[in-house]
């Protein structure tokens, strides 16, 4: 397979070492590192044609050892939510839950639990989310693994009826069978997918300082997720996976790449904006979804700055495949289809390719994998399949027979 070499081209020195010292929060969770006062205008930024080398830091050198990575991820994080995400706010603290409704699905292998979430000042925020719970067997003991899935269709009254929750729970079937719980929510009770009136709805209004967009807030009730399950006997906090499709597979993303909470973050289809590099999408960049494309329909899925890099991607001083990297030494497996249109496989095979080396210097090269399986552009069963393996592979220990490091033949890399 010829692919082009992807060099150390060396990062920008804008984030002086003083904001690793003085900003950094200290936990694991941490969403929102204080940025920096001064980052240069994108007019400013060089050109750089190659994808920006994760392993090289502010001073310019080499990242050789794991005790340098967390100041390195925090510097990164913090160059991506200025250009691209827009900044975070922090955790709002203890998230809790409303039990609205109970029903017992799949004949008994399941419980349903439609709860309403509440968190920050006086408990105003929230959203109202649907765990589904397997019932312990032999080979399936609590705590279970938990998957949390930020979903395009579930939208839940207060008390739906068993029927549609069966339904629901079916689709979800597979992990169930596996002995893993699932949290789901609809993705728009954080922040309207919509141009003209995002900033009005979900967790905007409460944070008028944070200039941050779709992507980061939906991630962030991901992360809400993530501490109402600290609260739950059933969950095994240490096997806490997210799952996304689409535009909630670059939210997956995000959330994997800012929350150490999450073991193991699986991004399907999530192509530009996602594990895509923007540097080999769109246009004559490789086919498929590229940068101009997603700014033009869904600019209010990033922060104020991305769209300046619209015909212009090699001025990024970041790629994709640092979102990647940012989830090491944990576990990351991006899943697409081969004919999906929307997510142009080179570009996900070079972010890939480009984020490895993260991985190896952490001694976890195993720990990223990928999976590419034939059809188009959906969450399939063959994606569950390959990522419920990757799971049980990494974190229950156990016998896999497939290999997740395996890119496309070069004739299907477009």
């Amino acid at each position: 397979m010829n692919l082009p070499i992807i060099g150390r081209a060396k990062c920008l020195t804008f984030v002086a070492h003083t904001l690793l010292a003085g900003c950094l929060l200290g936990v694991a969770t941490c969403w929102a590192a204080e940025l920096p006062s001064v980052f240069p205008e994108v007019s400013t930024l060089p050109a750089q044609a190659g994808l920006p080398d994760p392993l090289i830091g502010a001073d310019g050198k080499a990242i050789t050892t794991a005790a340098q990575w967390p100041a390195q991820r925090e510097r990164m994080k913090a160059i991506i939510q200025h250009y691209s995400l827009g900044r975070m706010p922090p955790p709002p603290g203890a998230v809790t839950g409303k039990e609205l409704a109970v029903h017992t699905v799949l004949d008994g292998a399941a419980t349903c639990r439609v709860v309403q979430l509440a968190f920050g000042p006086d408990a105003k925020l929230g959203f109202r989310a649907v765990l589904f719970i397997p019932a312990e067997t032999a080979a399936h003991k609590a705590p279970f693994p938990v998957i949390v899935h930020p979903s395009f269709e579930i939208k839940l009254a207060k008390d739906q009826p068993l029927d549609v929750m069966n339904d629901i729970a079916k689709t979800f079937a597979q992990p169930l069978e596996r002995g893993m719980a699932v949290i789901a929510f609809f993705y728009q009770q954080c922040g309207h997918d919509k141009q003209a009136n995002f900033r009005q709805s979900g967790f905007f209004p409460a944070y008028p300082d944070y200039d941050w967009g779709d992507l980061a807030a939906w991630a962030w009730g991901m992360s809400r997720c993530v501490d109402y399950l600290q609260t739950q006997p059933f969950a095994d906090m240490g096997k806490i996976i997210g799952v996304g499709h689409s535009r909630l597979g670059k939210t997956t993303l995000v959330a994997g790449a800012f929350d150490e909470r999450f073991a193991l973050t699986a991004p399907a289809g999530s192509g530009c904006g996602g594990t895509g590099a923007y540097r080999f999408n769109g246009g004559p960049r490789g086919g498929g979804e590229g940068l101009e494309d997603v700014i033009k329909h869904f600019p209010q899925w990033f922060g104020p700055r991305m769209p300046e890099f619209c015909n212009q991607v090699d001025k990024l001083p970041f790629d994709q495949h640092w979102l990647l990297a940012l989830v090491a030494p944990r576990l990351c497996i991006p899943a697409d289809g081969l004919s999906d249109g929307a997510t142009p496989r080179k570009a996900l095979a070079q972010a890939y390719l480009a984020a490895k080396p993260v991985y190896a210097m952490l001694g976890v090269p195993d720990h990223l994998g990928i999976s590419c399986r034939a059809g188009g552009h959906l969450l399939a069963p063959d994606d569950w399949g390959a990522i419920l393996d990757f799971a049980d592979l990494h974190l229950r220990h156990r016998t896999i027979s497939r290999s997740f490091d395996q890119l496309p033949a070069a004739n299907l890399l477009r």
